[in-house]
């Protein structure tokens, strides 16, 4: 297993387990596949694992696993905070104490604030007196770092990244979002700022495996050397020294096993110019429907009205490209998830935006199609329920 340390010298598994996707059975977590899958992984040497409040029983599976197994010390935890469902001081410590009982631990080592998607929500917990907290929890160890994962654009990203003295960070990052969400430019800011960068989503939800179009996977397949899309796929984020820890669902042994020998056999510069080349080909054929070829270099922003632009057109490109619900999923949470709301239907045709655009897109227009795919009636009602939550 290859390690890459975090900010204080702590050597992190390249590959990270994501707790999110265990098997289950009648809609219940299997404990004795999941504890194959995580001793597998924790035999190989990966130490990272990574969970949340909100991933149903995820938090009590790997609690009980670590512990009748004996390796809590041996390992880390990383568990997120949903502010989205805290309304007080008070709220934030009843949380943190619930999940340190599922986790069957006194410390979390790697502690995020779960969609922390904009500068104005991190205020809002500043306001509510969550730095004093956190350096309560630092000081007594219950806390060792504090961290954010994030669903939005390289600005904001940058934006909330500057706002505190963080530890690390989680983005969703592959070699299809290269250039969106917090994309290339956030990843090398962190790195600029020394700050440890985890990444979530490599394989884009399968996007990136079982979801290729024909034409993508006769790219890799016609391709030497040989690899799987999903061996690429990681290879392309090791190979960029940026990257601390790429997080992967795994729910197979097969699975664990196969990244686990990738994550062994990568180095950072191990990508030739050629491979680069043909990964670019593959990005390529997949964009070949998308809605609109934006390329989310940002010119574009600031919008007067709030629209995140880039944002709004990667959703709706993913809406038409790979699946409607992937696509609504990551509108939502890029622009209603937010205390200043994004939304395309914002949009007020000044055409500021359009004089800027080096692709000559028709933004106002476009944004008016986006609107009618992306704001549905669930989006709409789930954009008052967010605003319901920032304000209380």
């Amino acid at each position: 297993m290859q390690y890459r340390l975090d900010k204080y010298g702590n050597k992190l598994s390249a590959l990270g387990f994501g707790c999110l996707r265990f098997q289950k059975k009648a809609g219940i977590i299997d404990m004795e596949a999941t504890e194959k899958q995580i001793m597998e992984a924790y035999r190989s040497g990966v130490n990272y694992y990574d969970t949340a409040y909100i991933y149903t029983g995820s938090e009590a599976a790997i609690g009980e696993i670590f512990e009748k197994n004996g390796i809590r010390k041996d390992i880390y935890i990383a568990t997120k905070l949903p502010h989205y469902l805290i309304r007080s001081a008070a709220g934030i410590e009843r949380l943190f104490q619930e999940e340190l009982k599922r986790l069957r631990t006194d410390y979390v080592d790697y502690y995020l604030m779960h969609m922390l998607n904009d500068a104005d929500t991190w205020q809002r917990l500043l306001d509510m007196g969550i730095g004093t907290w956190i350096e309560e929890k630092k000081k007594t160890g219950a806390i060792r770092q504090i961290g954010f994962s994030y669903h939005g654009n390289s600005e904001t990203f940058c934006k909330i990244l500057d706002a505190y003295d963080w530890d690390f960070c989680q983005i969703q990052y592959n070699y299809l979002d290269e250039h969106s969400q917090a994309g290339r430019r956030g990843l090398n800011h962190a790195y600029a700022k020394g700050i440890p960068v985890i990444i979530m989503e490599p394989l884009r939800g399968g996007k990136l495996v079982n979801l290729l179009p024909e034409a993508a996977k006769k790219i890799i397949r016609d391709y030497q050397p040989s690899y799987t899309p999903a061996q690429w796929a990681f290879r392309w984020l090791w190979d960029q020294k940026e990257v601390t820890v790429v997080l992967s669902g795994m729910n197979t042994e097969e699975m664990v096993k196969d990244n686990v020998k990738t994550a062994s056999e990568t180095n950072a510069g191990d990508l030739t110019p050629e491979d680069q080349a043909m990964l670019r080909r593959v990005v390529e054929a997949i964009h070949a429907n998308m809605k609109v070829g934006c390329t989310a270099c940002g010119y574009c922003m600031p919008c007067p009205k709030g629209v995140d632009i880039p944002g709004t057109f990667a959703a709706w490109n993913r809406y038409h490209g790979e699946n409607k619900f992937s696509g609504f999923r990551e509108y939502l949470m890029c622009t209603a998830l937010r205390k200043n709301t994004a939304s395309a239907s914002q949009c007020i045709g000044c055409g500021k935006c359009e004089k800027h655009c080096p692709q000559g897109i028709s933004i106002r227009q476009m944004l008016k199609e986006a609107s009618k795919d992306l704001e549905s009636p669930v989006y709409k009602i789930a954009k008052k329920g967010a605003a319901w939550f920032v304000h209380f």
